[in-house]
């Protein structure tokens, strides 16, 4: 049966300070007036019955997880006890999944994704789940058509020959070459005038049973990790054994652990479907609305001289003046403000670094 996984275990610590650790930006009202796991839920959910619909997310976020999808069965909420990257994340799920059905085909998607055309996405989504259950041992992989030269995206680098893609669906499908780290700015902007070169969307198709074997092959400490933890289910100590392999498995992404290994079972088939990954401020800042002066406001703000600013409030009442700014990000929370350049998204990582290692928790 065809089954939606979505990721939602991640701290999002660039949107700080408005994320935070119990409050991550999947959780957030970022983009109109539902949470980034709201629209995600949302937009799976013809894609899997009820009982086929699962959520992976952290010890800190299950309770208010569950909270905001009443839709979801509790018992197909995942709760990793340890954050170790999407390869212990996707193997852990894989083998919930194939507890409750023995030919899972599993569809996994990020929770934090903008994709406003569902009914492309659907159809695009559909083909794939074809194309993998016709294909059983198939790595399937989503590629997004590059529209500018980022350097924030990794890279997919299809067959360039139309004779080796195989149709499913009106769906081209297309072996994949090989796999290229976030670029300098001067290659992405060799890929991007290629017809080669798509962004890696992090949604992938793939049967259960494959992948956990291709983890289990490649990454065998994982691997052993997993089969501990599916041996201790339906005994006493189940939470104590998930805890104790889950906090000695590497963490590590599936595209290192076992895409970027496995190149002759990766197929991909290129998005027909709008896409933005909504991973900084700047990405949100080209989804809203601006005014005449390039600002994209959501606060009660007055501003003089002011343009291209990202200015928001979580306090409708708290009154925000600017004077002389240009290309500044400004976010106000009841207990901190960040005002900084917008494009440099690098200094609140460090921020956040900073914060956690000089006893600043409950700021974040």
């Amino acid at each position: 049966m065809r089954h939606a996984v979505i990721m939602a275990g991640g701290s999002g610590t660039r949107f700080w300070p408005q994320s935070r650790n119990l409050m991550p930006k999947q959780l957030l009202n970022l983009v109109g007036n539902s949470s980034m796991i709201q629209l995600t839920f949302s937009r799976i959910s013809p894609l899997a019955e009820e009982n086929n619909r699962w959520v992976v997310t952290n010890q800190q976020q299950a309770e208010q997880t569950q909270k905001q999808l009443p839709g979801l069965n509790s018992s197909n909420l995942i709760v990793e006890p340890f954050a170790r990257n999407t390869t212990a994340c996707i193997g852990l799920a894989a083998l919930q999944l194939l507890k409750q059905d023995d030919d899972a085909t599993m569809l996994v998607v990020p929770a934090d994704h903008i994709i406003q055309d569902q009914e492309s996405f659907c159809e695009n989504i559909n083909s794939g789940f074809k194309y993998v259950e016709n294909n059983p041992k198939a790595i399937l992989l989503f590629g997004i058509p590059p529209t500018y030269p980022s350097t924030g995206y990794g890279y997919i680098e299809k067959n360039g020959l139309n004779s080796d893609s195989e149709n499913e669906n009106g769906a081209d499908v297309y072996h994949v070459t090989s796999f290229h780290e976030k670029p300098e700015k001067e290659k992405a902007i060799q890929f991007l005038e290629s017809d080669q070169y798509y962004w890696n969307s992090g949604i992938f198709i793939w049967k259960a049973k494959q992948i956990l074997k291709l983890i289990k092959e490649l990454e065998p400490a994982i691997g052993e990790g997993l089969q501990n933890i599916q041996d201790s289910w339906g005994k006493t100590d189940k939470q104590a054994v998930l805890e104790a392999e889950f906090k000695k498995m590497k963490s590590i992404s599936i595209d290192h652990a076992v895409l970027e290994k496995s190149r002759d079972l990766c197929k991909m088939i290129p998005a027909q479907f709008d896409w933005d990954d909504l991973g900084t401020w700047q990405s949100l800042a080209r989804m809203l609305e601006k005014d005449e002066q390039g600002n994209c406001i959501d606060a009660n703000h007055y501003g003089m001289e002011t343009s291209g600013c990202l200015i928001r409030s979580t306090d409708s009442e708290h009154l925000i003046v600017t004077s002389g700014l240009d290309d500044c990000l400004i976010v106000h929370t009841p207990d901190a403000t960040l005002i900084a350049k917008k494009n440099d998204e690098a200094s609140i990582r460090e921020i956040v670094a900073y914060l956690r290692e000089n006893g600043y928790d409950k700021y974040l």
